[in-house]
């Protein structure tokens, strides 16, 4: 049997808060994390059979805390024994009170904000602090991270390991922080961001999307938006995540085909997460300085604002992207730029754009420059030169969906290329 997926998005949610409560009370941020994920796999197991508790949390704090009783208890006896060996006079104690749990835990208590400054810590790098956030925050199994990012479990299993030994020798505690506040928080929604594009375009795989990544970063920042819900770039960056995947469904054929913004159905986008989107950027924009999630979330709502591509108001999207220029040291930004000119001024106009991040190192293994050019050029009529770099881009890409997208327009410019010539 297995849970349903009401009881799953309790477990999700529960996680960060079970984690907060061992934590606070006894310290050890890697020993209660690894505790946490047994008593997560053990619900699993149990609830489908019996049913979900009265007390989830606690619960989930009981069976949690019961494995770090066992677990601490084993160590006292293994360094008794070591003691006794080495014939030391007296025998070595366990610092931690060795306690056993209630299994009571306060409801009201929410550590999420804590929990993901310190999996988003300085001295992480990005893959770990992703890998580490998804796992204490947002609940998931190592076996389930894994699969999201395609990499076989040992080697997330290796990295979760890792990052939790550099925060342990880092002397991260679980406390906000103070000075880096800011720092830290921009640093916590730039990696839940990274969680929701890859879920929204996965760079490698036979779909399109990755559906459970998208809502979880959704769910991610609906929690810090209800914890800060005066923070601009929070609200930002939900409302740029509402906007975008409330076109989720029109992404894609019934064959799994991906399907451009211009030919998309628009009638299959989630309207109710269209409007919630636009009153959240309408809010942050009138409230909170302007920030680069926000900048982004507009450009979303102009797309979602027309009926139909014909009605887009390229003019104010290329705007916006100058705006976002001056906000980030991003060849990405440049590049969507370039597809706005090109769309509100023209391609040649948009090929110049390009030009200014053609040799960008940054963008040297990604196969959207040779698509964007692509595009441009088969808009400007030359056929043989879209067709290269379509093809070019369809051997870069690692997406199949993405792949198989641009070996048709390679082919489609190259039968145009014939009848012309």
């Amino acid at each position: 049997m297995r849970l349903d997926p009401d009881a799953e998005d309790l477990l999700r949610r529960s996680a960060p808060q079970v984690l907060g409560v061992l934590v606070r009370r006894h310290g050890g941020f890697a020993r209660c994390e690894d505790a946490v994920q047994e008593a997560l796999l053990a619900a699993a197991g149990a609830w489908p059979r019996h049913g979900l508790p009265d007390e989830p949390v606690a619960w989930l704090v009981s069976v949690a805390g019961r494995r770090l009783t066992d677990q601490w208890r084993s160590d006292v006896a293994r360094r008794a024994r070591e003691d006794a060996v080495v014939g030391r006079a007296e025998p070595t104690t366990v610092a931690a009170d060795v306690e056993a749990f209630s299994g009571s835990a306060d409801p009201a208590a929410d550590d999420t904000l804590e929990l993901l400054l310190l999996c988003t810590h300085p001295s992480l790098s990005e893959p770990s602090r992703i890998a580490l956030t998804l796992r204490a925050v947002g609940g998931l199994t190592t076996a389930e991270i894994a699969r999201a990012f395609l990499v076989p479990e040992a080697t997330m299993a290796q990295r979760i390991s890792r990052a939790k030994a550099t925060i342990s020798e880092a002397g991260a505690t679980f406390t906000l922080p103070g000075h880096d506040r800011d720092e830290r928080l921009a640093a916590a929604l730039h990696v839940i961001y990274v969680i929701f594009t890859e879920g929204y375009t996965a760079t490698a795989g036979p779909a399109l999307t990755r559906v459970d990544l998208t809502a979880e970063a959704i769910r991610l920042t609906r929690r810090l938006h209800q914890l800060l819900p005066d923070d601009g770039e929070i609200g930002g960056l939900l409302a740029l995540m509402l906007l975008t995947d409330a076109r989720r469904d029109a992404r894609t054929g019934e064959d799994g085909s991906l399907v451009t913004l211009a030919d998309q159905d628009r009638e299959r986008w989630d309207r109710p997460g269209i409007t919630e989107g636009t009153g959240l950027l309408e809010h942050a924009l009138a409230t909170a300085p302007l920030g680069p999630y926000q900048l982004q979330a507009a450009i979303a709502a102009v797309h979602a604002e027309a009926a139909t591509d014909a009605d887009t108001d390229w003019a104010q999207i290329v705007i916006l992207y100058g705006l976002l220029e001056r906000r980030s040291d991003n060849p990405v930004v440049t590049l969507n730029r370039a597809v706005a000119v090109g769309m509100a001024e023209g391609p040649r106009a948009g090929l110049e754009v390009l030009d200014t991040v053609a040799d960008d190192p940054r963008l040297r293994r990604s196969h959207r420059p040779d698509a964007v050019r692509a595009h441009l050029l088969e808009r400007l009529g030359d056929h043989t030169g879209a067709r290269e770099h379509y093809g070019r881009a369809a051997r870069a890409a690692l997406n199949q969906a993405e792949k198989r997208y641009l070996e048709g327009r390679a082919a489609r410019v190259d039968a145009e290329r014939r009848i012309v010539g």
